[in-house]
């Protein structure tokens, strides 16, 4: 099944893959959120949810507050809690046609990671804009092993990431989607992990 670690080889790190909450997670700041790892290796693991709007706060509102002049209209993106670390701090995931060749860290094929104000800028911009960009503050991490440990313990089920998941708006049925991807719907899983 998905959610286990089958391979060591295939799964050892799974940078630029989403994790997909399982029902019944303990932890309600993760009930189902579809997190996209940004950075995964021996030492520690981060990932930015996708799915989780910070309601009646857009883009534009913020990058307002934060005093970046926006060139273009205003669309109604929504600012996403990306996780409980830090959540002052923004994280902009982006195709990787915008680039910063000193902040932006490539992620995979086609998307990069920004956390400087000249992404902001450049969502601001006409010219600048990335093609499909979120906005998201704080982020999820784990130390070393434990995201590893949670996956052994059926908490996460692992996802191939596509432009849809990551950047479309309708963050609602992104973790049924993401379900549907595997091949799973939601009733046909259980909430509790068993052991042979």
């Amino acid at each position: 099944m998905a959610s286990l670690i089958e391979d060591d080889e295939d799964t050892d790190f799974l940078t630029g893959r989403l994790l997909v909450a399982m029902p019944g997670i303990d932890d309600e700041r993760f009930e189902r959120t579809v997190l996209y790892l940004c950075a995964h290796d021996e030492e520690q693991a981060m990932g930015v949810a996708v799915n989780r709007p910070i309601d009646g706060l857009s883009v534009f509102e913020l990058l307002d507050r934060l005093g970046v002049k926006s060139e273009i209209q205003a669309p109604s993106d929504l600012v996403l809690l990306g996780g409980p670390i830090e959540r002052e701090r923004g994280f902009v995931l982006h195709t990787d046609d915008f680039n910063s060749p000193d902040s932006t860290l490539p992620v995979a094929d086609g998307v990069g990671l920004t956390a400087t104000r000249d992404v902001l800028d450049a969502m601001a911009s006409a010219i600048h804009r990335p093609r499909k960009a979120v906005l998201a503050l704080g982020y999820a991490g784990w130390g070393p092993g434990q995201l590893e440990q949670e996956l052994r313990d059926n908490i996460w089920l692992i996802c191939d990431a596509d432009e849809g998941l990551l950047f479309d708006e309708d963050h609602e049925h992104k973790w049924t989607r993401a379900l549907a991807k595997l091949g799973i719907t939601a009733d046909h899983l259980s909430a509790t992990a068993g052991r042979a």
